[in-house]
């Protein structure tokens, strides 16, 4: 199921501050919604990243996840769909 602009434009983006008055999506900026996990839902600013850090994927810090504090959610593209991150696992 595709989003369409204005849904995709009112997710939150990962790292965003809770009290922030604008935590979605920045126009010019490319993101990747996470899927699964302790991050479901949250899109990942991707921005500047080369193509082979986008293709690997990333360890997310989280304090929701299984590690608790400091742990990370590992996220990597999902095959067919590069617009979306599965969850792969936590991680200490």
């Amino acid at each position: 199921m595709l989003l369409d602009m204005s849904e995709f434009m009112q997710r939150r983006v990962y790292g965003a501050d809770h009290d922030d008055p604008d935590p979605g999506p920045q126009p010019g900026h490319e993101y990747r919604e996470l899927v699964g996990g302790p991050l479901d839902g949250l899109l990942v600013d991707v921005t500047g990243w080369d193509a082979e850090e986008v293709v690997e994927g990333a360890a997310l810090i989280t304090e929701i996840g299984a590690y608790g504090p400091g742990g990370r959610a590992q996220y990597g593209p999902r095959n067919g769909d590069s617009a979306k991150w599965d969850w792969e696992g936590d991680t200490p």
